[in-house]
């Protein structure tokens, strides 16, 4: 058995719509639930009759439906009334069904997973944004589950496809954190590990979801495998896209003739108004025109230089074309840190600096910024409730 119980780094702060939406799904469980759970199933209504009828074509050879359904709660019935089921598809059902649970169980290993991984992803979204693509993944992940198992009367419910959605935006957005693992495997093994999320999530995917899909179908076993699979790229899917718009030309990031905040900030033989037309100049450029539109130095030295000056979301903007046009140059591991700097310092983004300290002391860079890189992360590290670092062989 292998748990989940933390990653690291965090930010700091409290992340609202990830105790929200917990907050909503447990209330839902125990008051909905838990007590329709305890009350048998009225045998007269119709949705008992066709929940039978569900039933019965999904029994294995040789077992007496009267055994299965003397067992039927009242929450079974709800469950399926209300869970999104592809042979009659409701929109609200679409919605509904990623607040109900099949069980305590189900309940908590969906919360615990939204609770380890989802502060990161809402902070780097920001709170609307989170919120919109939970349910956009989720619905994204309901709609795989019903490509997988078309014609289907059975319900499905949970919200694990949802979650799985913010584990696609985890796995590209913070690959070199960390998850803390508890580990039993009786009866030599017990232990609690830290290893690379990337490597946790990429188990996730394949072991826990994809190789299971191919041998039942996508749903064989009472877990939903293909909504898994389903949420987890419309994640991935909708970080490139963001990632991809993130570094296009913004105007209003840098608009024509802005000065620097304050003459005494700006940095040290920049020549301020130079800097400030160049950005101008560069920010009013066409998208397909930002390509290694600045030489290497160049483009390090106005991202410093807007970033030294209080610009941070103009200075990001071009750290990340940066990145992507000069992935191996001499200055990326300089892009690298001051990409990470901006965000934790000025931003509060903690876990996407810590990716790029990373990265910059992966790329053998100079004393100088070696040094700024892990004295960033040591600052880091001592915010944190675990130590962070890298991970331990697993």
């Amino acid at each position: 058995m292998i748990v989940p119980l933390s990653d690291a780094p965090n930010p700091g702060g409290r992340p609202f719509v990830t105790y929200a939406l917990i907050a909503a799904n447990v209330l839902l469980y125990v008051g909905i639930s838990l007590p329709l759970s305890g009350q048998p199933a009225d045998t007269s209504s119709p949705a008992f009759r066709a929940y039978v009828e569900v039933v019965r074509d999904q029994l294995p050879a040789g077992v007496p439906i009267g055994a299965v359904l003397q067992h039927v709660s009242a929450y079974d019935l709800f469950v399926f009334e209300h869970g999104y089921k592809p042979a009659a598809p409701q929109f609200a059902d679409l919605l509904f069904s990623l607040f109900l649970h099949g069980g305590f169980l189900h309940l908590l290993g969906n919360m615990l997973f939204l609770w380890i991984y989802g502060d990161n992803v809402e902070y780097r979204l920001g709170r609307l944004q989170f919120l919109f693509w939970y349910i956009v993944t989720g619905i994204a992940a309901t709609l795989a589950f019903a490509a997988f198992a078309r014609g289907s009367g059975v319900p499905l419910v949970g919200a694990s496809g949802a979650i799985s959605g913010l584990l696609g935006f985890y796995f590209r957005w913070f690959p070199r954190n960390t998850v803390r693992l508890f580990v039993f495997l009786p009866p030599f093994i017990m232990n609690v590990v830290a290893v690379q999320a990337r490597t946790v999530l990429g188990i996730y995917l394949v072991a826990d979801n994809l190789l299971p899909a191919l041998v039942t179908g996508g749903g064989g076993g009472g877990v939903a495998h293909g909504a898994h699979i389903g949420g987890f790229v419309a994640g991935l899917m909708a970080a490139w896209a963001i990632d991809r718009w993130e570094v296009r030309p913004a105007t209003t990031a840098f608009p024509a003739g802005l000065p620097a905040r304050k003459p005494e900030e700006q940095a040290a033989g920049a020549g301020g108004e130079e800097m400030a037309r160049l950005a101008s100049s560069y920010f009013a450029l066409p998208a397909d025109r930002t390509r290694r539109a600045l030489e290497p130095r160049a483009s390090l030295a106005l991202a410093n230089w807007l970033a030294g000056n209080g610009h941070s979301h103009a200075a990001l903007v071009v750290y990340r074309r940066h990145l992507r046009d000069y992935p191996a140059d001499a200055t990326t591991a300089a892009a690298h840190l001051g990409a990470g700097m901006v965000q934790m310092e000025q931003m509060g983004q903690v876990a996407p600096a810590y990716q790029h300290f990373l990265e910059a002391l992966d790329l053998d860079p100079d004393e100088d910024t070696a040094a700024r890189a892990r004295r960033a992360l040591a600052r880091i590290a001592a915010t944190q409730k675990y130590n962070v670092g890298r991970p331990r062989p697993f």
